[in-house]
Parts: structure tokens; sequence; C-alpha cells
């Protein structure tokens, strides 16, 4: 029983407030510090954008070896993205993988039991046609997206320094219509008009193969 708490408690405690404020000072080393929030994207949108098409594009065509030395420096969280107001407590119950984003947006990377459920069930529900605009393969053994594991990376520590970070991404009403099937996240409500949030890492040094990726799970913004 005492075992069991200890683990949901495990879980919890880094989306309990309190117990992140105490606990700030003690892992200083393992911060990412931005002085304000225009300042925290490693590289332009614009680059980020290119780099996703050149990736899709790649899939699309089944030619992924061209795309081999960008694949490693892109992977991606795959979720439901909820805005502030909506609801999230039950899938949020013992979910490890919830992702908290500067504007106050949720992002849910949890491929089991409720999460899974929404994120399948807001797939379907946005399908155009014949037209995919979300992947659903994550949610299998047979991934078409292999980006699709950011949410794995393990956090820095002070013995392993952070070679990864996260950065958000709003991907443009424009991106491709047929490339929308690789982009593992998909928007909890259809009736406000939004953009799709994507989190994507970004190297902040050059990475070895084989090398393990870790990044700051907490990125304070003065």
């Amino acid at each position: 029983m005492l075992r069991a708490l200890r683990r949901r408690w495990d879980v919890y405690k880094y989306r309990f407030v309190p117990w992140l404020a105490l606990n700030l000072r003690r892992k200083r080393r393992t911060l990412r510090y931005v002085p304000e929030s225009s300042q925290d994207k490693i590289i332009s949108d614009e680059d980020v954008f290119e780099t996703l098409l050149k990736i899709f594009k790649a899939l699309f065509i089944n030619d992924f070896s061209r795309q081999a030395h960008i694949l490693a420096l892109f992977p991606e969280i795959k979720c439901t993205v909820y805005r502030k107001h909506e609801p999230i407590f039950f899938q949020s119950l013992g979910n490890p993988f919830i992702f908290r984003c500067i504007d106050g947006v949720l992002i849910d990377g949890n491929d089991k039991g409720l999460s899974r459920s929404v994120y399948r069930s807001c797939s379907r529900r946005d399908q155009l046609g014949p037209f995919q605009m979300s992947d659903e393969s994550w949610l299998t053994a047979a991934l078409q997206n292999p980006l699709a594991v950011g949410q794995y990376v393990n956090n820095c520590s002070h013995e392993k320094a952070a070679n990864v970070c996260y950065q958000e991404f709003d991907v443009p009403g424009y991106f491709p219509v047929e490339l929308k099937q690789y982009l593992p996240n998909i928007v909890y409500s259809h009736d406000i008009e939004s953009h799709p949030r994507c989190v994507v890492l970004v190297t902040l040094r050059d990475i070895k193969q084989g090398e393990e990726l870790f990044s700051n799970y907490y990125t304070l913004v003065s």
C-alpha cells in the first residue's frame, strides 16, 4: 500500500506547485533559465517548419534514409493538446507525460488508458475524407513517424547535462494537408479554431550516434 502511494506521489509531485517551489533551489543545476518567453526558442519557427517538411516529405515518398541526419535531431512529443480551460483532470491521474507550455497549454503524451482513447477519438473526428489530420500509429507497435518519441527523453542530472531542449511550435494552417498524417498531435476541442501545438527537441550540441538524450524538464522564465 505504502509502496503504491509512493509511486503515485513520485509521478504527481512534479505537478504539485508547493513541492516545485520548495525544490527549485535544490535542483538549480538541472533548471533551464530564459529571461523571457520570447527568448525560449533555440532556433526559429521557420527552421522548425522547414525541417519538419523535409522529414515528412521523406516519409511520404518512403525515402527515410535521405533525411537520416535530420531525423536524429528532431524527436517530437506525441500528444493531445488542451487549452487552459479544457478538462484534463481524469487524464492526468497517474500520468507522468503531461507537459505544460509557457502559455499554460497542456500536452498529454500518454499512450495508455483514457489518454489513448481521447487521442484516438479526436484524431478520427478530424479526419478529412481520405486524409488523416494526425498520426495514430504511435498508439501501435508499427510507427510510421519514428520521431514521435520525445516524451521518453530523460531529465538531465548533476552527472549528465542536458544535450537537447524542448521547443514549442504551432503548426501553421498552410501546412500541407497530405503531410499532416505524420503529425502526432491533435487538439482536444474541434469547435475552436487553433493551430496544433507541437513540442520538438532541439539539440544543444552535436550528438553522437548511440548517445542518450537528456533534456531539462523545467524551464524557468524570469
